[in-house]
């Protein structure tokens, strides 16, 4: 009896983890217990196995079994739940940090532009001062997308940027493009 409640309960775990809904999960339980039943009713065939069966001590044993696999059901739900909860929450804050810092770095592609004290800096190593103070990001975005677009007008590949400077002169955005041989500073 013990061997065939542990592989029960061991199938159930294995199965547990496809299920979807309560509706589906409650037959899991169902089709277990109508699978130990007909187990029991073969048994009862037997007249030398009825003898050592305990007819209500077992339906005890079902009742805990189906109780056990009700609760391991509830924690696995639960623990899904937090999971799918937890993921949700680092979702919702990386797009609330994208939605602040909506400005790509158009070098590195990779990390937010930010305009702070009229320089224009990104994580990526990008450092451009400026000289005038009235530079936001609203202004280089819209610079940005001028530029893009109007190379777009005549040109179907991508662009690429990068920044030049040397000692003696400040750095500057380049955009240039391989396929139709153009640049252009951006600032």
């Amino acid at each position: 009896m013990r061997n065939s409640r542990h592989r029960l309960l061991n199938k159930y775990r294995q199965a547990g983890g496809g299920t979807a809904g309560k509706a589906s999960d409650r037959s899991l339980v169902q089709e277990v217990m109508e699978e130990e039943w007909n187990s029991l009713q073969s048994v009862e065939n037997c007249p030398e196995a009825l003898v050592q069966l305990g007819l209500p001590e077992d339906l005890a044993v079902l009742q805990d079994i189906e109780q056990e696999l009700c609760d391991e059901e509830k924690s696995i739900i639960s623990e899904y739940e937090k999971s799918l909860q937890f993921d949700e929450n680092c979702l919702n804050s990386m797009l609330a940090e994208w939605e602040a810092n909506p400005l790509i770095c158009p070098v590195c592609i990779k990390y937010n532009l930010r305009v702070m004290n009229s320089v224009v800096m990104c994580p990526c190593g990008l450092y451009i001062p400026f000289q005038s103070p009235e530079l936001t990001e609203q202004k280089l975005r819209a610079c940005l997308e001028d530029n893009v677009n109007e190379h777009s007008a005549h040109c179907p590949h991508t662009p690429e940027f990068s920044v030049t400077g040397g000692m003696e002169e400040k750095p500057s955005l380049l955009m240039s493009c391989l396929a139709c041989d153009t640049w252009a500073v951006i600032f």
